[in-house]
C-alpha cells in the first residue's frame, strides 16, 4: 500500500532532488516565500522521477509499451538509419510523454540488444512527426527470442535535453525491464514489421511495462478508436 502511495524514486533523480532541496533551504534563508516555492519544486522533481513497479505480460509474441504517455501516431514509417533496418516495411508506434508522466522506459519485448546508437540533433516538440528524424535520439535494435527485429528509439523533445540509456550491445533483457529514461518530456518510437498489427490507436494512453501495443501472433486488422 505504501509503495502505491509513495512509489520508489529512480536513482537518476536523486542528484536533482538533492539540488532542488539545497536551493530551497538557501532560498528560505533569503526570503521565506522563496523557500516554500523551492519546496514545491523539490516535490515536483521527486514526482517526476518516480519509478513504480509494473506487472508485465510475459507471453511470447507480445510487444509492451516502452513508455507511459499518449499514443501519438500509428502507421508505416522508415526507421532511423542507425537502426540498420533499411528496406524493411515497418510500422511505427509513437508514444509521447509529457512532464507529468513517468519517464522511466522499459523494454517492449524479451531479447538481445543488437545495436545501440546515439545521434545528436535538434529539439523540436516531440509530438511533431519530424521529431523522429531530426531530434536528438538514442536508437536500440532488439532481436526477440523468436528472431524478430524491433526498433526502439528514445527521442528528446522541446524541454527534454538528456537521454539516459543503460543498455549495451549483446545484453539480454526481459520484457518490461527498465533500460533508461528521458528528462523532461519526450517521446519513444517502436518500429515493428508491417505484418504486425498495432493493438493501440492514436489518443489512447499507454502504461510502460503493462499495455500491450502489438502482438506478433495477432491476425486481426489494425484497430480503430474514438473518444467517448
Amino acid at each position: 500500500m505504501l509503495k502505491t502511495v509513495l512509489p520508489p524514486i529512480n536513482r537518476a533523480g536523486w542528484p536533482f532532488i538533492g539540488l532542488f532541496a539545497v536551493v530551497s533551504v538557501v532560498a528560505a534563508y533569503i526570503w521565506e516565500p522563496l523557500g516554500w516555492a523551492g519546496g514545491v519544486l523539490t516535490l515536483w522533481c521527486a514526482y517526476f522521477f518516480r519509478d513504480p513497479d509494473r506487472v508485465t505480460p510475459t507471453r511470447g509474441g507480445l510487444v509492451i509499451s516502452p513508455a507511459d504517455g499518449v499514443v501519438q501516431s500509428v502507421g508505416r514509417a522508415e526507421a532511423p538509419v542507425e537502426l540498420k533496418m533499411e528496406g524493411l516495411a515497418l510500422n511505427r508506434i509513437s508514444i509521447f510523454m509529457n512532464v507529468f508522466d513517468v519517464h522511466v522506459n522499459r523494454m517492449p519485448a524479451a531479447g538481445r540488444i543488437e545495436e545501440v546508437q546515439y545521434r545528436p540533433g535538434k529539439f523540436f516538440n516531440a509530438s511533431l512527426d519530424k521529431a523522429s528524424q531530426h531530434n536528438e535520439r538514442q536508437s536500440i535494435r532488439l532481436l526477440t527470442e523468436a528472431g524478430e527485429a524491433i526498433g526502439v528509439v528514445q527521442i528528446a523533445g522541446l524541454i527534454a535535453r538528456r537521454i539516459k540509456c543503460d543498455v549495451r550491445t549483446g545484453q539480454d533483457l526481459r520484457a518490461g525491464e527498465r533500460f533508461g529514461l528521458i528528462r523532461f518530456g519526450s517521446r519513444v518510437d517502436v518500429y515493428l514489421p508491417e505484418s504486425v498489427p498495432a493493438l493501440v490507436v492514436p489518443g489512447q494512453r499507454a502504461i510502460a511495462g503493462e499495455t500491450v501495443i502489438a502482438d506478433f501472433r495477432a491476425q486481426e486488422e489494425p484497430r480503430a478508436g474514438e473518444v467517448r
